[in-house]
């Protein structure tokens, strides 16, 4: 067998069943390998490969999915998804192809092998693991590599493949010993679940408004086997945008999402919180606010993450910083009983509640209201949808302030990078998890532009995917930016100022893909109610206006000396009347 057989059939034995790739001359052998062994995808651009296999990966964990990349161009073309995956620290395995190990570049030669450059170079600072493979190494040490990737903090791995390697007669056999390399080795300040839910339990211990934060670092098999002794435990809870879907707004201990660009009632409830416990969440700056400082200005800080450099990174403030794994912790966890907190669980719920939709916003006549869109949207999905809301921009921020998320769908974002282009191949990469649901993915104009190319793979596949567009002509984001910080002068952020966009019916169209344009009232359509019923894919437009707000935000400014400051988490704009206020903010003082 060649070595790439070999190779191939360990990671079938290791639960991997799809392969993405982009086909080039120097990981010939590895594709050859996986041609008969493996659900083989082929993405027109490698980037959308690592995205999708990303968002496979994130959507569920019965089955795996890798990347097969050439050499040179392939490694270039997906540092972005290495990139997305490493800020998020999600598991994604890439195998790269390289030229003959004899080709490569030594002496201080910038290459000497057609198309070779060093990928493990370029690639190093945003991968857990990279390896450079320049003979057959044993089932043991590559095994090793492979799950460096999800143990301990999940992250890239990258495994750089010379072809004289790959083609490689062995013996399989004489490749099953070998030592396993420790790569990953736990810290040494690292507690067992019951020991971290100990500490948690005593902080908790006489407060009278606690608030449990689930972050992505809890699965969702965790938190549908424990929420029925949470309901029992009585603590209200809150997710982020990475664990948004563990917990669905019928929950009745659920009271939102806080973040910098999150939902204003969940961001008050977490100030008033006097003992806030992190599970799972790195609590970034996008989770605290960019005022880190009054993040929490009520109450104690507990988080647990399995990084110890996380809860040792100084923003914010940790009173009790606890080195675990946080599946372990929350099951733990909720085995304990404590006071009484429905009083507090009954205001939370009131605060919560507050619209998500600010009265304030405005939408020009002829145009649906993002706001109003996410609402409706919400309504129409079921609990076995699949919903990607891209990763950037006012379609990801709005979909994550405003949609009303139930028990079962599974949601996946990617915020850390937040890099345009992420939505069409996620949404590829988590509808193949899911062949049997549907994916909706909600997708800016601006994003969807920079990987379009990938409607070929949609269509290919037959994917039961329904793409909804923000047709606003630009970047919303950026044209707030500097509408807000530079009095609107403008510059490459629509198409009054340099960009350009395609007829996106005439697009749809060229892929053979039914898109439909609508209006409000558009889920009283019959033509997109058949579309959206059926088991295709297929796209709808959704005029959304140009100079539309995008509120309650963080309201920032620009210092005198050119630095940036930011209004803390709870105190979004605009301001809530006084009477409201009032209500909503008894414990701010």
């Amino acid at each position: 067998m060649k070595y790439a057989e070999v190779v191939v059939d360990w990671l079938k034995q290791m639960g991997y069943t799809h392969c993405f790739f982009v086909a080039g001359g120097n990981c010939m052998h590895l594709l050859d390998a996986v041609r008969s062994r493996m659900t083989c995808i082929p993405v027109v651009h490698e980037v959308a490969g690592g995205i999708a296999a990303e968002y496979f990966n994130e959507a569920q964990d019965d089955k795996k999915a890798f990347v097969i990349i050439t050499a040179g161009p392939g490694v270039t073309n997906i540092v972005t998804a290495i990139g997305g995956a490493y800020l998020e620290s999600r598991e994604l395995l890439i195998l790269g192809g390289q030229v003959k190990s004899s080709d490569l570049a030594t002496g201080g030669l910038r290459q000497r092998g057609i198309q070779e450059i060093c990928g493990i170079d370029i690639v190093g600072a945003i991968c857990k693991t990279t390896a450079q493979v320049t003979a057959p190494i044993p089932r043991a040490e590559f095994e090793a590599l492979v799950e460096s990737g999800w143990t301990g903090k999940p992250g890239p791995v990258f495994i750089e493949m010379c072809l004289d390697a790959q083609g490689a007669p062995v013996d399989p056999q004489a490749l099953e010993g070998g030592t396993p390399s420790v790569l990953d080795p736990p810290s040494p300040r690292t507690v067992s679940g019951e020991d971290a839910a100990a500490a948690i339990a005593e902080a908790i211990e006489g407060s009278e408004r606690p608030i449990v934060l689930i972050g992505g670092g809890v699965s969702r098999e965790t938190a549908a086997a424990v929420r029925p002794a949470l309901r029992e435990m009585g603590i209200p809870l809150q997710t982020t945008w990475n664990g948004a879907d563990r917990l669905g707004v019928a929950e009745p201990l659920y009271v939102g999402r806080p973040n910098t660009w999150g939902q204003r009632g969940a961001n008050l409830v977490l100030a008033q919180s006097d003992c806030i416990v992190a599970l799972g969440s790195r609590l970034g700056l996008q989770q605290t606010g960019f005022n880190w400082q009054e993040f929490a200005p009520v109450g104690r800080v507990v988080q647990v993450d399995i990084d110890p450099a996380e809860l040792d990174k100084g923003h914010p403030v940790v009173d009790v910083p606890l080195v675990a794994d946080a599946n372990d912790t929350l099951r733990a966890l909720s085995t304990r009983r404590f006071g009484d907190y429905s009083e507090w669980l009954a205001y939370a719920r009131e605060v919560a509640a507050l619209p998500l939709n600010e009265p304030s916003n405005e939408t020009a006549p002829g145009y649906i209201s993002p706001f109003s869109f996410a609402d409706d949207l919400s309504g129409i999905c079921t609990p076995d949808d699949v919903i990607i809301p891209c990763s950037s921009g006012g379609a990801n921020s709005v979909m994550m302030q405003a949609l009303l998320q139930k028990e079962g769908q599974v949601i996946i974002t990617d915020k850390g990078l937040a890099s345009m282009g992420y939505g069409l191949a996620g949404a590829i990469g988590a509808s193949l998890a899911w062949p049997d649901r549907r994916t909706v993915l909600v997708e800016g104009d601006g994003g969807f532009a920079q990987n379009l190319q990938e409607l070929a793979t949609v269509r290919v596949n037959d994917l039961n995917l329904k793409i909804f567009i923000f047709a606003n002509e630009g970047y919303a984001s950026i044209r707030s930016t500097q509408r807000n910080y530079f009095d609107g002068g403008y510059l490459g952020c629509d198409t009054r100022t340099g960009l350009g966009f395609p007829d996106w019916r005439a697009l749809f169209q060229a892929f053979g893909i039914t898109s439909v344009d609508l209006s409000e009232g558009w889920t009283g359509s019959t033509q997109f109610t058949d579309l959206w019923e059926s088991d295709g894919p297929a796209a709808f437009v959704v005029p959304v206006d140009p100079e539309q707000t995008y509120l309650p935000k963080i309201a920032s400014r620009v210092r005198p000396d050119g630095g940036m400051e930011s209004n803390p988490l709870h105190n979004m704009s605009p301001e809530l009347e006084p009477d409201v206020a009032a209500r909503v903010m008894r414990y701010l003082g």
